[in-house]
């Protein structure tokens, strides 16, 4: 039985989320996935659709509503996979009780506010020119490790070369075996 993952959109949902097929296109053949459109889960009605309307609105009670209803729909440990602010959500709600097996979040926003971490092995992926990643007193604060990719911003997970990167370090990662008789040092996403 294939390994379920969770989806979460960045702020834009479907609206402004082409990119979101290449990924489910790729790793719709290795797992069991569940996505959710970030703007639908917070219940956001924002009229006008600019960058600063929507996240005005998230950082306004719409993480949080998205939080709890994330947390009424999953109750099984699984894989996730968090965009900017769907990072966040996910983030967010295994912090207050969301079962996971892992999370790898892609540029995701206000983790830097963040005091602890996940109860899951995490891994964080940001662009070495976004300006809303955690610096290094953040990673050292929380004991966290991340992976900066070179020449890119905040929307570096648009950028085919990236979504490769993610999609193979994800199925790397689950199936990837642990030696017989060593635990594995670093688990970032692992088969239970």
């Amino acid at each position: 039985m294939a390994e379920r993952l969770v989806v979460l959109s960045d702020m834009w949902g479907a609206k402004k989320g082409l990119w979101i097929t290449s990924y489910l296109g790729y790793l719709q053949q290795y797992f069991e996935i569940t996505y959710y459109d970030c703007q639908q889960l917070a219940n956001l009605d924002v009229i006008v659709q600019s960058a600063d309307n929507i996240n005005r609105a998230f950082v306004e009670g719409g993480i949080d509503t998205a939080v709890a209803h994330l947390l009424k729909k999953e109750k099984e440990p699984a894989h996730y996979l968090g965009f900017s602010t769907g990072g966040t959500i996910a983030w967010k709600a295994n912090l207050i009780g969301l079962p996971m097996k892992s999370l790898y979040t892609v540029s995701s926003t206000r983790i830097r506010a963040e005091e602890e971490k996940p109860s899951c092995s995490t891994t964080l992926l940001f662009g070495d020119s976004d300006v809303y990643r955690p610096n290094q007193d953040w990673y050292k604060k929380l004991g966290i490790e991340g992976q900066l990719i070179k020449g890119f911003g905040h929307d570096l997970y648009t950028d085919e070369k990236n979504i490769s990167k993610v999609c193979l370090d994800l199925l790397n990662a689950v199936t990837k075996k642990p030696k017989e008789g060593k635990e594995e040092k670093s688990k970032q996403i692992k088969i239970a």
